[in-house]
């Protein structure tokens, strides 16, 4: 369900949204106290067995034994325990083998919810995705440029009437709230149209906790394009990769890395800043930026006396922007080469994922393209890389948002091997 409509005002305020008298927050499974009855090893091989299903869609216990290297009594144990939560579903046996049919389980699309806020530079979006990233429910609001008092206020106005309707036993499923927003807004005035200090209010604010303030349930934030490479890991076929570089190109790129199966956002949680790298463009050196974003494409069409706004309005269906989007992809592609050719200098990353927010076909251009000139680029002494399309599309940062929660909470993760007990029972 999606619904648009001009954002008016904002009126940050807070709420509560009624449950089952004696309902905590959370289900079981999301309780903070999940993991203080049980060791890291049970903690870290239950994380692995919910990954190794959303990968492979269905297994049986004895497949996930195979894969994981556990009994099969430990790992019926397990798949036992998650169905009884609710987090895996049982599905008809497997006939016509030898000996007793296989039973396959898979991911409860119910056994888990998860709300996720996509703040961008001329839009947001909120959404209530299910255990599998589809979109139960949106809401999807415009405006000029964006502003912190506008943004609460939305959530403020919508975050209730998003999920109000849903029964008490499903809200007690929804893990979280995750923002993915792009990083020091305040510096991208001119670039959206916003008047001179305008955005300046958004180098004093913690948006994460005033949306804390306003959210019944834990919040937590990331850079939206790295949000946006968490969707493809947990949701899209990045997870067939190892490692992989990804490049999201929304009004500005932004890209994420994923090393060993897991979301690696950096010290600072920048890691994967690919729209700060330095790229050859025109006869000089610029930043990734400043030369594949569809900013650039807008400034094209606005100097050539055209409406940029279908860019915008409908991100799936551009329409014919003729000769100047031929350009601006001729652009971006060899923009992306360079910077592909750069990052597999430092990681010998197994595939280069590109995605945005286009219509599909104008990223099968892109991504053909880049791959001819990654082809055509001196890469003596580097390991091949493979180029791939993005499967989330134009709704990556707003259900990579929301899957921060999932993933802090399901996705597969060691250092639950190392937590001490009492850290384990505040997560």
């Amino acid at each position: 369900m999606t619904e648009e409509r001009p954002l008016g005002p904002g009126r940050a305020r807070r709420f509560d949204i009624r449950m089952a008298e004696g309902a905590s927050p959370g289900p079981r499974a999301f309780d903070h106290a999940r993991g203080s009855n049980q060791n890291g090893v049970r903690l870290y091989n239950e994380r692995l067995i919910l990954s190794l299903i959303r990968r492979h869609r269905s297994l049986s216990k004895v497949e996930i034994a195979r894969l994981t290297g556990l009994s099969v009594q430990t790992a019926s144990g397990i798949v036992g325990r998650l169905e009884q939560e609710g987090l895996l579903l049982r599905r008809d046996p497997q006939r016509g083998r030898v000996g007793q049919p296989a039973i396959p389980f898979t991911l409860h699309p119910e056994g888990a919810l998860s709300l996720g806020l996509k703040i961008g530079r001329r839009s947001c979006d909120l959404v209530l995705i299910d255990f599998l990233g589809h979109v139960r429910h949106r809401l999807h609001e415009t405006y000029p440029y964006p502003l912190p008092a506008l943004l609460t206020g939305f959530v403020a106005d919508n975050l209730e009437r998003l999920t109000r309707t849903l029964p008490p036993e499903q809200q007690r499923r929804i893990a979280g709230l995750g923002i993915a927003l792009p990083f020091e807004l305040w510096n991208w005035e001119s670039e959206v149209g916003a008047p001179a200090g305008a955005m300046q209010s958004w180098r004093s604010i913690d948006i994460q906790a005033e949306i804390a303030r306003i959210c019944p349930w834990p919040v937590s934030l990331c850079n939206d394009a790295t949000a946006a490479c968490g969707a493809e890991l947990f949701f899209g076929e990045g997870a067939r990769f190892r490692d992989f570089v990804y490049f999201f190109i929304g009004s500005f790129i932004g890209g994420g890395i994923v090393l060993d199966g897991n979301l690696y956002a950096g010290r600072t949680g920048n890691a994967g800043a690919l729209g700060s790298m330095p790229v050859s463009a025109s006869s000089a050196t610029q930043q990734l930026i400043r030369s594949a974003s569809i900013y650039v494409l807008e400034k094209k069409l606005i100097a050539a006396g055209k409406d940029p706004a279908r860019i915008w309005q409908s991100p799936d269906a551009w329409g014919d922007f003729g000769a100047h989007l031929e350009e601006w992809i001729e652009e971006t592609a060899a923009s992306l080469a360079q910077a592909v050719v750069a990052a597999i200098s430092v990681i010998d990353f197994e595939a280069a994922i590109i995605d945005g927010a286009f219509p599909g076909e104008v990223r099968q251009r892109i991504l053909a393209r880049t791959a001819e000139m990654v082809a055509g680029l001196d890469s003596q002494g580097l390991s091949p890389v493979q180029i791939s399309a993005g499967t989330i599309g134009s709704d990556a940062r707003a259900i990579g948002g929301a899957a921060l929660p999932l993933l802090a909470s399901f996705a597969r993760d060691r250092a639950v091997l190392f937590k001490e007990p009492a850290r384990m029972a505040a997560r």
